[in-house]
């Protein structure tokens, strides 16, 4: 299976969409960066989805995992698929 979608977390709420961008299309081409904000604030939230044009380069992006940008440890990790993600937390709670 392809992935060339990256989750992007724990990053200053300051961090807009062009810092994001700027550090990671050092990689390879970025198709999109999604930066989840507060549905009421349009405040960040700290982490985003960066989807690169391929999969290679998001495999390199790996790298960043645990660099530091503006004081904070970046997180960096494959995404993972919503209904994946929802089927494993189904489980029935006894």
């Amino acid at each position: 299976m392809q992935q060339n979608k990256l989750y992007v977390g724990n990053f200053p709420y300051s961090v807009g969409e062009n810092d994001l961008r700027d550090l990671f299309q050092t990689y390879g081409p970025i198709e999109e960066v999604r930066l989840i904000t507060d549905r009421d604030t349009g405040r960040s939230k700290g982490f985003a989805f960066i989807t690169f044009a391929t999969q290679s380069a998001a495999e390199n992006a790996l790298e960043q995992n645990g660099k530091d940008m503006k004081g904070r440890a970046l997180r960096v990790n494959v995404a993972q698929d919503k209904d994946k993600v929802k089927r494993t937390n189904d489980r029935p709670r006894w």
